[in-house]
């Protein structure tokens, strides 16, 4: 049986709650940002198998933005960070003042691709940056890559490795919104965690829960 298969409820809740504190760094740097008070939370991490993880997203065929990157370090992996695109058009449109951007155009802004991208880092390095000092090992994610395509045709490279050993990858569903406003404003994606075959062995051991 892989590590990834022996994770339980346990490690899962310990996850839930380096994910927050991620989150109210990433919030603080997006309010910072946006010059507007943005709030984070991760109000569920759960393990899924592919199919579901597909259905989390609208299924493999559904077009997506997605930020993708490589973990590296003491514990390896790749993590992607799923957006729909109405949801990823509106934050971005608000991060960048421009009503008419929109990722289903054929030509994108460089404004606008870049803005997702730094978004990408903001949260992919808040996350990692918990965990590192929760652990004291030395995990950093690679520049962030971004893909406008079918959610199967992105995730599909992240899927290769752990395949052989797992049919499960861990979710961190995370919620941003603008305090002060209702809940049709709140972004809602899902970071996909696949960690390479046993690299979360020492991440557990690290956090006494091995």
């Amino acid at each position: 049986m892989s590590e990834i298969q022996k994770i339980t409820s346990l490690h899962l809740d310990v996850l839930k709650e380096i994910g927050n504190i991620g989150a109210a760094h990433a919030a603080t740097a997006l309010s910072s940002l946006l010059s507007r008070k943005i709030d984070m939370r991760v109000p569920k991490v759960e393990m899924v198998s592919f199919n579901d993880m597909m259905e989390l997203a609208g299924g493999a065929e559904t077009v997506v933005v997605g930020i993708y990157l490589r973990i590296e370090g003491d514990s390896e992996g790749s993590m992607f960070f799923i957006l729909p695109i109405e949801q990823a058009d509106r934050f971005i449109r608000r991060l960048i003042g421009d009503d008419l951007f929109s990722f289903s155009n054929t030509k994108l802004s460089e404004l606008g691709v870049s803005a997702m991208q730094e978004l990408g880092n903001i949260l992919s390095g808040s996350y990692l940056s918990a965990l590192s000092d929760f652990t004291g090992m030395k995990i950093f994610p690679t520049v962030p890559g971004l893909s406008v395509d079918m959610f199967g045709a992105i995730i599909s490279t992240g899927l290769i490795e752990i395949s052989e050993v797992s049919d499960q990858v861990i979710v961190i569903n995370t919620s941003i919104f603008e305090e002060g406003f209702d809940n049709r404003n709140e972004v809602h994606g899902h970071f996909f965690l696949l960690p390479d075959p046993d690299s979360f062995t020492n991440i557990f051991k690290a956090l006494g829960v091995g």
